[in-house]
Order: structure tokens, then sequence, then C-alpha cells
């Protein structure tokens, strides 16, 4: 007897197509990585056109303060160094200085900050973001109604805050999460 042929199941069929997509889906993620400048401005543009679809249609506020706060949550994350220095139970099970965390001390060695999000992860979800709440504005189940300005003025509130916390946090650690280029040194330096 031949050996034992699995019957082809109704969903075997829907299994490999969807495999075949992420797979297709996750080649474009690779091919579009090392071009950082395309890709933010391909999520502006798309943000541009969904604040303008929410202008425009006069409603989904909820939909818009939902983005915004999300993409605060975003912000701050990518901000944030993975290793909080803050943290005193992180400090405690870390002896003598473990990779990856912030120095503390002027004579402490220096180590390269490491963000909790990626740009890449930052990227990806806010577009992923952009594009749910897009959709969500062409269903009339998430016109919520509710008083706009309100929501701004709670929003820009928040964002304040939690923005002089951060500010707070990296001016204590010393710590900045920007680098623009590489440093260059003059001859005369030493």
């Amino acid at each position: 007897m031949d050996a034992a042929v699995e019957p082809a199941t109704p969903f075997s069929a829907v299994t490999a197509q969807t495999s075949k997509l992420q797979r297709q889906y996750q080649a474009l993620l690779d091919q579009s990585t090392p071009y950082v400048l395309y890709r933010w401005i391909g999520t502006g543009v798309a943000l541009f056109i969904f604040f303008l679809r929410i202008f425009l249609a006069q409603g989904w506020y909820i939909v818009a303060y939902a983005l915004g706060i999300y993409l605060l949550n975003l912000f701050l994350a990518f901000l944030q160094p993975k290793f909080d220095p803050s943290n005193d139970a992180l400090d405690n099970d870390m002896e003598d200085g473990a990779i990856g965390t912030l120095p503390t001390k002027k004579d402490e060695e220096f180590r390269p900050f490491i963000r909790r999000l990626p740009e890449f992860k930052f990227w990806h979800s806010a577009t992923r973001a952009i594009a749910v709440s897009f959709l969500c504005s062409w269903f009339e189940i998430f016109n919520v109604p509710v008083f706009w300005p309100v929501l701004v003025m709670y929003w820009f509130m928040l964002f304040i805050l939690t923005m002089r916390k951060q500010i707070q946090h990296m001016i204590k650690y010393r710590y900045v999460p920007f680098t623009i280029g590489k440093a260059r040194y003059t001859k005369n330096s030493a």
C-alpha cells in the first residue's frame, strides 16, 4: 500500500495562500528598510490624507484622538532607553553595570543608546495605525459624536505633560536619543 497521504482540507489552501502573502509582505518590508526618509515621507502623506478625510467629513474625531494617543505612546517608547536607569528593580538585578544600561556617573564606561522601540518598528506600527484609522473613518459605527475642541485641548495637555516628564528624565540621566550624523574631529581638537 502507498504511504498515507493527508487529505486536503478546505483550510489548507487558505493557509498556503496566507503564508505566501505573509512572505511577500515581509519581503516588501525588508526591501524598504534602508529607505528611512522615503518611508517616513509616505507615512506623513498617509497621516495628512487621514486628517484631510477627518476635516472634510467633519466626524470621526474619536478615531483621530485615539490615533493621536497611540502615536504619542509610540513616540515616547521611541525616545526611551531599552534599559531604564530609573528602574531600581532592574538596577538591583544587573550587577556590575550590565551591558545595555546607561552610564549614570561621569567616570562610568560609555554604552550606546539602545531604544525601547527601534525606528523601523516605530514606523511600521505608526503606518499600520494610520491605515487602520483611515479604514475606521469609513464606518459610521466609529463616528461617535463628541465636542472635538475638548479632545484637541486634552491631547495637547497630555502631550505637554508627558514630554515635560520625558525631557526631565533625559536631563536627569544625561542621555540624548538622537544622533545627527557622525562626529567629526579636527586636527587641533586634542
